[in-house]
């Protein structure tokens, strides 16, 4: 059985771990990058507190030594149902089963002009891309003389108030309190601010009232300004526009307010559902498909009884659809009867900043604030690494940076142009 999957993320990864050494399944894991990322933590990379290798792990590396897995780089450009083939970028592969476990790419819900000027928050190369436009323009602003020009420098607006927006948020209140002010005197007395936009009426919507509300309170503690019911139309000249009518003025819009599946060729237009997400049965298989399936943000499963409107687009779910399919294709090597997907919720969190977080659990229905939900946080992050190295080295940063409040990794690093 030759099994291909593109897409190496928590979806992909996890259906190929759970093949390894099964007699009878070769795999093949395709993605246009050579690393699996964690992207719960992309944001701690943007904003200087972890390096990119401390999230990441070479995909050739991890598959070193395990005779069934092999990893292909490459990017699709189609998929050839009728003769059980993908075209990629540099050339062709035959499959079996085909697997998409192509996750989501940043949705701009249509604004040219927000897509071109904000700071996306979505890959490895988006984090490295905005540590240096914010460590730039702190420079910038160190010796810029006008007040107006300076203000446009330091001030932060971010869209989007899930996990993404409220955690970017928090580090960079904390970070205006404990580094920018001593290691930018020039700015010392500057204003600067940060705001936190969502066209909701509360933070982090998928989860608790409590939690929303404790977000809520630390944020604006840390000195966020939060805008709810207020969505971004526009973002053009440094000028951040809401719907209300408002504007903000900034060089720095972060946008984390959307994701969006993509679409593939040679995928029947009728098997895609609600935001370009493959529509799948309760096995994962695509609808209008025979040996063609998809896990994790990238799906929509409408089977669940728990979750009639679909599962939510988070690491878990994509982690236990990839297990399952695992499960499910070694049944079916074995022809047995396939087991359905049920999603299996574990809880939520977030994290606001240094000893501030929220974490909600379903069953037993708790909910947790402060240092224990931070700590849990930090565990849970921890665990879910890819590898023991990217664990030690994560650890090994925040520690220095909760002893230190501070850490010696704002460094702007990017490839010379000419």
């Amino acid at each position: 059985m030759e099994i291909v999957i593109i897409g190496g993320g928590f979806a992909g990864i996890n259906l190929a771990k759970e093949l390894l050494n099964q007699k009878g399944i070769h795999v093949t894991l395709v993605d246009k990058n050579n690393y699996n990322f964690f992207p719960p933590l992309i944001y701690q990379v943007a904003t200087a507190f972890l390096e990119p290798s401390s999230i990441s792990y070479p995909f050739r590396k991890f598959f070193a030594g395990k005779k069934n897995l092999q990893f292909r780089l490459g990017e699709l450009i189609k998929v050839v149902p009728s003769e059980n083939k993908i075209i990629l970028n540099n050339g062709e592969l035959s499959y079996d089963h085909l697997v998409f476990a192509t996750g989501a790419e940043t949705s701009y819900f249509g604004m040219e002009n927000v897509k071109k000027n904000a700071i996306p928050m979505k890959t490895l190369n988006d984090a490295i891309e905005m540590r240096n436009t914010i460590l730039k323009n702190l420079e910038k602003a160190a010796i810029c003389k006008d007040i107006r020009k300076r203000r446009k420098l330091l001030t932060i607006v971010v869209a989007g108030g899930g996990p993404t927006g409220v955690e970017v948020s928090g580090m960079f209140a904390e970070m205006r309190k404990s580094i920018f002010l001593k290691e930018y005197p020039e700015l010392a007395t500057s204003a600067s601010n940060i705001y936190l936009v969502d066209g909701s009426n509360a933070l982090l919507t998928p989860m608790s009232k409590e939690s929303q509300e404790d977000t809520y309170k630390a944020l604006t503690d840390l000195g966020v300004v939060v805008k709810l019911n207020t969505m971004v139309v526009d973002y053009v000249d440094d000028t951040v526009h809401f719907s209300n009518g408002e504007t903000i003025q900034t060089k720095n819009l972060i946008w984390a307010a959307g994701v969006s599946a993509k679409a593939f060729e040679g995928i029947p237009e009728e098997s895609y559902g609600r935001g370009k997400r493959m529509a799948t049965d309760a096995f994962n298989k695509v609808n209008g498909t025979q040996n063609i399936y998809a896990i994790g943000d990238t799906c929509i499963q409408l089977t669940d009884e728990g979750f009639p409107n679909g599962h939510p687009q988070v690491a878990q779910v994509a982690i236990q659809q990839g297990i399952n399919l695992a499960q499910n294709f070694k049944l079916l090597k074995d022809n047995k009867q396939m087991r359905p997907f049920k999603y299996h919720d574990k809880g939520s969190m977030a994290i606001i900043g240094k000893n501030k977080a929220v974490v909600d659990l379903p069953k037993p229905k708790m909910h947790f604030k402060g240092f224990f939900a931070w700590m849990i946080w930090l565990f849970i992050h921890l665990i879910s690494l890819i590898a023991y190295r990217n664990r030690v080295k994560t650890f090994y940063n925040w520690m220095i940076a909760y002893f230190s409040k501070d850490q010696s990794l704002r460094m702007i690093i990017r490839p010379d142009k000419n």
